[in-house]
C-alpha cells in the first residue's frame, strides 16, 4: 500500500507505505535539489515529532478517511 500525504512547494514528499514487515511507516522523498536521503519512520514517531506541519496534518487526515486511526 502506497499513499500521497503530501507533498511540498519545495518539492519534498511524504508517503504513506507499509514497509516489508506489514508494518505503517511514513517515507519522506526530499525534493532533488536539497540533496537530503529518503527515510521511512513509523507513524506514530512521526505524528509525534512533527507537531502540526502540513504534513502531519494530512496525515491525520489520510489515516482518518482511511479507516486507520
Amino acid at each position: 500500500m502506497t499513499h500521497e500525504i503530501y507533498r511540498s512547494l519545495n518539492g519534498d514528499r511524504w508517503l504513506l507505505i507499509t514497509d516489508e514487515t506489514d508494518r505503517l511507516m511514513v517515507r519522506h522523498e526530499p525534493a532533488m535539489a536539497s540533496g537530503g536521503r529518503t527515510t521511512e519512520t513509523p507513524v506514530q514517531e512521526f505524528l509525534d515529532r512533527t507537531g502540526v506541519s502540513p504534513e502531519n496534518l494530512a496525515l491525520r487526515e489520510l489515516l482518518d478517511r482511511l479507516g486507520l486511526k
